[in-house]
């Protein structure tokens, strides 16, 4: 068994300042004040902060290899274990619009990664059902519109790996979007340009969250509200934020979080360099972008988002941790096993100074 004392974690919002976590096979055994540490090996905190792991729902590459662009087990794998060292503990690897073939490649890689992972919670479809005129960095020649046929065969040869899917619903057919919801699949409006009712009525039909807010969408405006202004105005639709300072201001960033709260939380949308394939990726500064100049992916970790959150948008630490862990467990329903510190959660921890540096990483209670 293992025993963390000295740490301080948030309880909700209160900061819990004098209990120790203890470990046993991969799960949070114990939550106590009990100072009797026989038999454990004894982690000191040194006063840092314990959180749950970070969950990041869209992420393209880390560690050196773009999956797209090499759609086999062995990216995840590579992946998995970049993304547990720097603190994300369980991820959807996305795939951008692409060819049918790269799309069948990527869960076929899935599929047969997915017995072995660490944090590696399944795929997320970026497309290709989008909305060509908000496609921002997608390819204009692979975006179409959803067949309930090829919707079919792409989720029977998904066999449940498939878990998020990005799509423009103001362009789809109800079957196909009722058949997905079957599926389980959770659906996130994205890369559209939906007006204020057609949102709000995806929303209400069972979308369950917006791919990342104010990027490849119309701006609000405030005589034709829109996709951001449902959204913020919708009861129970999330929607996730890239919080890097490039994709979106700070400002916005803070005042989002002020609307939206709980429905709020953090992706990093982040690439690799990559010089092959439909998807090349290049460093400019502090983010990537096309070969023609076009803002893609981020280049931040969960880790440095919430660091953002804190030291440029005015968020307090609570919940800046929870936009990266809690948050998106519930999204993805995994809150009570993955998410926050509770008694038989997995043992998916990270502990971090109070300078917020990552100092210890914990997955399904083995150390990384």
């Amino acid at each position: 068994m293992i025993a963390i004392t000295n740490s301080k974690f948030f309880d909700g919002d209160v900061l819990v300042t004098d209990h120790t976590v203890f470990i046993e096979n991969g799960k949070i055994a114990r939550i106590s004040q009990d100072v009797m540490l026989g038999g454990c090996k004894v982690i000191d905190a040194e006063g840092g902060y314990l959180n749950s792991g970070f969950i990041d729902l869209q992420i393209y590459g880390s560690g050196g290899k773009l999956f797209s662009a090499y759609p086999e087990a062995e990216t995840l794998k590579q992946m998995d274990l970049d993304l547990v060292s720097k603190g994300t503990t369980g991820f959807l690897a996305c795939v951008a619009t692409n060819t049918p073939e790269i799309v069948w490649e990527s869960i076929t890689a899935a599929k047969a990664y997915r017995t072995e992972a660490v944090g590696f919670l399944g795929l997320h479809l970026e497309g290709p059902y989008l909305n060509a005129k908000r496609r921002g960095a997608h390819i204009a020649e692979y975006i179409r519109k959803a067949q309930l046929d090829e919707v079919k065969r792409l989720m029977e040869h998904a066999d449940g790996v498939v878990k998020m899917m990005t799509v423009a619903a103001e362009l789809q057919d109800d079957e196909v979007i009722s058949y997905l919801l079957d599926q389980g699949v959770i659906l996130s409006l994205g890369h559209s340009d939906a007006n204020y009712t057609e949102a709000t009525a995806a929303y209400d039909k069972g979308f369950k969250t917006t791919t990342h807010l104010f990027n490849a969408m119309p701006s609000i405006h405030h005589r034709a509200p829109n996709l951001p202004a449902a959204v913020y105005n919708h009861h129970a639709a999330m929607a996730s934020i890239i919080a890097d300072g490039s994709h979106v201001d700070f400002a916005m960033v803070k005042i989002s979080q002020k609307v939206m709260g709980e429905r709020l939380f953090l992706i990093t949308d982040a690439v690799t360099e990559c010089n092959i394939g439909p998807y090349q990726h290049q460093l400019s500064g502090d983010k990537f972008i096309t070969p023609d100049g076009t803002l893609s992916g981020s280049n931040i970790t969960l880790l440095q988002a919430v660091q953002n959150c804190v030291e440029h948008c005015g968020i307090s630490l609570a919940d800046a941790l929870k936009m990266a862990s809690l948050y998106p467990a519930r999204l993805i329903n995994t809150h009570g096993q993955t998410g926050d510190i509770i008694v038989g959660n997995s043992a998916d921890l990270i502990l971090i100074s109070e300078d917020l540096k990552l100092k210890r990483v914990f997955a399904r209670g083995q150390e990384y």
